[in-house]
């Protein structure tokens, strides 16, 4: 994600500059390698850059998924884990009514990075 936010970026400013499509992919092969954008990619991000789009990350679309790792998710997974700490990531879904991604992304991600979780929640 971030390689692409990069290339995006270097895309927009050598458009800038008025360097060609063609010749901005060129340059980023070289750079970049085998993990370069295609050239249909570098004049479509061109042209967007020249029609004032300015932001080099992806817009939402529709269908993908919505996150529900907000902070009060998070405390209510802490809240969760404090009180059983026996709970399953299948229990802990199923009681705030959220996706098993959802649950181990809080529970592996965010809870145990802050060392806010000291029991051992069972997969």
């Amino acid at each position: 994600m971030h390689q692409r936010r990069t290339a995006r970026s270097v895309i927009r400013f050598l458009s800038s500059d008025g360097v060609k499509p063609i010749e901005i992919h060129r340059r980023m092969k070289v750079q970049y390698g085998d993990a370069c954008l295609s050239v249909q990619q570098v004049y479509g991000w061109t042209r967007q850059f020249m029609n004032s789009i300015s932001s080099v990350t992806d817009s939402p679309r529709p269908g993908q998924a919505h996150r529900v790792v907000t902070p009060e998710a998070i405390a209510a997974v802490g809240n969760s884990v404090k009180e059983n700490r026996c709970v399953t990531l299948n229990e802990i879904e199923a009681h705030l009514d959220m996706s098993h991604g959802s649950a181990h992304r809080i529970v592996r991600g965010v809870l145990v990075d802050k060392t806010y979780l000291i029991f051992k929640v069972f997969i």
